[in-house]
């Protein structure tokens, strides 16, 4: 198998997903063009070499579809040789862009591929594109469909997480993120994205609230309690999961991800596309995984993709510097370190979603360049990257420096 390399990577700023949001005026095609621009000028690319352009798109539809990487490469510019793809597994699109990508170049096929993704909330309403798991009772009643925050709520329960805990988790993150932005370790990454008249629109995550504190927090009203039990959601939970009496509903807007718009890419490549480029890499694609999981709990797939993923890769926790998780709700991420028993010290160090966040086809891939930043910030090597995903999914892939 060939080895893969990460040669580099880019990510705009994520601005909220309203129409208030700066972001909002820009379609997703031209936020996915402006990543293609930037890491096709950094690295001096000839886009006639790239064999792919693979980027996830949750809602593929209205302004983000008909096969939304091929549209971006024809407006940033790029050489018609160079294909374009569209994938969506919900959230953990973009990541499983880039292990698409991956899986191409180890078996031979590709030598250079552009992999993301991409998603304008603001403009592309969530949930647009329809589809039988939301609508269809053949298919929601034995997958125990209900809405993902229900779902968190249940995690919740089921592990003991009080709303002290996610409310805490969840000021932890913004502290993070605010001190990240502040140091500047974004920086090098995070490109802004500018008009036609080259006037900046947005050059910083939007979505952040660095004063957010615990009495802030307090005073929010859980969000998933009305269609948890006038819904009947939290009925389908304790069916799912009989040992649960009732649902403690402990998640709102303010510990759970920010709807927002953004965009992603990471430049991969095999040695011969590498030198071919003239680069050297900065990290390795070590192994991925994927795995379904119980529908009911929905997000706990990253405790099941991790385990899988480390014993087929012939690795432990120990093998891990630095783990990053979507922090699609604070309770997922808090599951992931009881059962691990991982320190809060070695995950999400520069916060996450619920500081910055998700824009969900693009959010796999700007984690996965956020942890090789953070990796070489500290000078270490290893680094896994996961998320949980819609009906009970997870996706998780392990880098290392070179």
């Amino acid at each position: 198998m060939t080895e893969v390399f990460i040669y580099d990577h880019v990510r705009t700023p994520r601005g909220r997903g309203k129409k208030d949001g700066a972001l909002h005026e820009v379609p997703s095609v031209r936020l996915a063009a402006k990543t293609l621009e930037a890491i096709r000028d950094r690295n001096g690319l000839d886009t006639g070499t790239v064999d792919d352009i693979i980027m996830g798109c949750v809602d593929p539809v209205m302004d983000a579809g008909a096969v939304i990487s091929k549209a971006a490469a024809f407006e940033a510019g790029y050489s018609t040789k160079a294909p374009g793809m569209q994938i969506s597994r919900f959230c953990a699109s973009g990541l499983d862009a880039v292990n698409f990508g991956a899986g191409k170049i180890a078996q031979g096929a590709d030598d250079i591929v552009i992999a993301g993704g991409v998603e304008s909330m603001s403009r592309v309403g969530l949930g647009m594109s329809g589809g039988a798991w939301f609508m269809d009772p053949s298919v929601n009643f034995p997958a125990y469909f209900m809405p993902q925050g229900v779902s968190a709520d249940l995690i919740a329960t089921k592990y003991g997480f009080s709303r002290t805990d996610v409310d805490a988790y969840a000021v932890e993150s913004q502290k993070r993120a605010a001190h990240a932005w502040e140091k500047g370790w974004f920086d090098k990454s995070v490109i802004p994205v500018k008009d036609q008249n080259g006037l900046t629109i947005l050059a910083k995550d939007e979505h952040m609230r660095p004063g957010t504190d615990m009495q802030a927090l307090a005073s929010l009203n859980p969000s998933f309690q009305m269609p948890g039990e006038m819904g009947g959601f939290e009925a389908v939970g304790i069916q799912a999961h009989p040992e649960i009496e009732r649902i403690n509903y402990v998640h709102h807007a303010g510990n759970s991800s920010g709807i927002v718009d953004g965009a992603s890419v990471v430049l991969l490549g095999s040695k011969a596309g590498g030198e071919s480029m003239g680069k050297k890499p900065r990290a390795r694609i070590k192994a991925f995984a994927n795995i379904g999981s119980d529908p009911a709990l929905m997000l706990t797939g990253p405790v099941d993709v991790t385990e899988k993923l480390l014993k087929r890769s012939g690795m432990s926790l120990a093998d891990i510097d630095l783990f990053e998780l979507n922090e699609a709700f604070a309770a997922v991420v808090l599951r992931y370190m009881q059962a691990f028993d991982i320190d809060h010290d070695r995950i999400n160090v520069n916060g996450g979603a619920i500081a910055m966040g998700h824009p969900l086809g693009a959010t796999g891939a700007m984690i996965l360049g956020t942890v090789l930043d953070e990796l070489e910030r500290r000078d270490l090597n290893t680094a896994l990257v996961t998320l949980c995903i819609g009906a009970g999914m997870g996706t998780a892939t392990v880098i290392e420096r070179v």
